[in-house]
Order: C-alpha cells, then structure tokens, then sequence
C-alpha cells in the first residue's frame, strides 16, 4: 500500500516536471502554450479626472474564468479649481492660489475579475471586468507660500509661511513654497473606496501581463478633506482613470 502511495506521487511528481520543462522550452522557441497560470503578479501607472497614481496587484484564480484580487496604489488628488498663477513681483514663482492642502491617498483592497470574453490566439484581446472594495487613508500636508517680509534695515527677503485665505491676498504672494514645508504638520483622514473597471489584455504570450484598463472609483471619508479655500470640503469623491498595467503570470 505505501508503495502504491509512493508510485503515485512520484508519477504526479514527475508528470509536473516534465509538463513544467515543456511549458518553458515552448515559450523559450517563441511558442504559446497557451495554459492556465494560477498566480498573476503587475503594475500599473495610470492617470485619473483629478490626477496621477501607481498601482501593485497581486491575482489568483479562483476557477478558469474568475480570479480573486489584491491591490495597493499610490496616487495624488487635486481640486478641479487648481490653477497655477504668478503675479507681478519680482523673482516671482507659479503657485496655485487658495489651496490649503497636498493630499497624497493610499488604497488597499480586495475584489475579483471575470474574464467575459476568453482570447482564442494570441493576436486577439481579451476582456475582463472587475471591482474592489477597501480602505483608504489621505494624506493632506499644509500648503505653504512664499511672502516678502522687510527687516529692521529695510531689506526685503522672502519668507515660507502656511497659507492662510484670511491673512494672504494674491498680491501678497510671490511663489510656492518648499515642498518639505508642512511635512510636520499633516493630518492623516481615513476612508473607504470601490472600484469598478473594464480591461483590455493583449500581451503576446500567455504568461506575460499586458493591458490597458479604465474604470470608476469612489472614496468616502467621514472627515471631510479640506484642498481649497472658499470651496467645501470633500466627503464623496468620485474619479474616473485610465491605465497601462503590465506584469507575469506562472504556476
């Protein structure tokens, strides 16, 4: 009996390899084997409605069609009413009048994909749904501006101060301020996000990740986010993105 055992693993064992070898000496000769790939491993850049960001995703099937999804990205978001501006002074910088924070988001969630139409070649393209569910936090660090103070001889020098809506007018800004500046002060606002998207797989191998992927997203946080002056703050944010994803696929 323990030999019987014994003989059948060592048959799966080797019928394993062997497939394995095959598989890779196919890919090697420019051949697609065309498999089934349990694990999926790419990244992503894409650009969204009030934005820019990276995304990692890390795949698993969970039958032929569906795979189970995990994602962390990274990205920026601007209030639709940033513009950049620059007033008359000397040495005068661009800045973004009115704005009060930097907000940096970072997502982490779980969803799964359904392919709804299957490549038949590698020449075709392969369509996928998808959406995720989790949680976020926002980052939002103080904006600072420049000013132009005077001293007790009367030099004028320019100075990095918080900007205040009630203190600062257009005229008595000269620029943007150091980006470390604020870094001590930022406030961390926690929150939730859904994501929903379609994508487009055309990678030339089966076991290599190539997509272009557009989708929806929407971020809820209990304590609004404060970005511009004279505008309210944001509870309910919606966006919508597009992106070039690439990675691997292996057993």
């Amino acid at each position: 009996m323990r030999k019987e055992i014994l003989y059948s693993l060592l048959l799966v064992f080797v019928t394993g390899l062997c497939f394995s070898q095959s598989t890779t000496q196919a890919i090697a000769n420019g051949q697609d084997p065309n498999v089934l790939y349990r694990n999926e491993m790419s990244f992503g850049i894409f650009a969204h409605s009030r934005g820019f960001g990276v995304n990692f995703m890390r795949a698993q099937h969970v039958t032929g069609t569906r795979k189970r999804l995990f994602e962390i990205e990274a990205l920026n978001l601007k209030h639709p009413k940033e513009i950049k501006v620059s007033t008359n002074t000397d040495n005068s910088k661009r800045f973004i009048y009115g704005k009060l924070n930097s907000v940096l988001l970072l997502r982490g969630g779980v969803g799964y994909q359904t392919t709804i139409f299957k490549r038949a070649d590698r020449k075709s393209v392969e369509i996928r749904t998808a959406y995720f569910i989790g949680g976020s936090l926002a980052f939002a660090k103080p904006n600072y501006v420049l000013v132009y103070r005077e001293n007790a001889t009367g030099n004028k020098f320019q100075e990095s101060v918080r900007y205040d809506p009630e203190v600062y007018t257009i005229d008595s800004i000269s620029g943007k301020g150091p980006l470390v500046d604020g870094l001590g002060e930022l406030k961390v606002y926690p929150g939730f996000y859904a994501k929903a998207n379609l994508s487009f797989e055309y990678a030339p191998y089966s076991n290599k990740v190539k997509a272009i992927e557009t989708g929806i997203i929407f971020d809820y946080y209990p304590k609004a986010l404060p970005i511009m002056a004279r505008n309210p703050a944001e509870n309910f944010i919606v966006t919508l993105y597009v992106g070039f994803v690439f990675g691997k696929k292996w057993f």
